[in-house]
């Protein structure tokens, strides 16, 4: 997959949280943490393919790579709490560990660099 399919799939799973939230009534400081977290996937990882450096790009990656360890964290205590329904949940979770892999590849890539 190209650095530039990765900021749209990103791109994608952004939007899917952002209308989650929209769906969800009360809960605000989860719903905060959760947008914070996911949009902030994408956006460190469409700064990342435009880097000034490798180490820029790697900088921007390793963020972006944390940020899908968080967004996990904050869906899976909306899946706990039954906030969000089992279902929507588990899709979200696949989308977010499908670019969490793809993160960690891409660092592997460009850490042999």
């Amino acid at each position: 997959m190209t650095t530039h399919a990765l900021a749209e799939q990103s791109l994608d799973f952004s939007v899917a949280i952002v209308r989650l939230c929209n769906n969800i009534e009360r809960h605000g400081v989860l719903k905060n943490q959760l947008l914070r977290s996911a949009t902030s996937i994408g956006a460190n990882i469409h700064e990342g393919v435009y880097a000034s450096s490798g180490g820029d790009f790697v900088a921007k990656y390793q963020i972006a790579l944390k940020e899908c360890y968080e967004t996990e964290y904050w869906l899976k205590i909306l899946q706990r709490a039954e906030i969000v329904s089992r279902e929507e949940i588990a899709m979200l979770l696949h989308q977010c560990g499908s670019i969490r892999r793809m993160l960690i590849a891409s660092l592997k890539t460009a850490k042999k660099v």
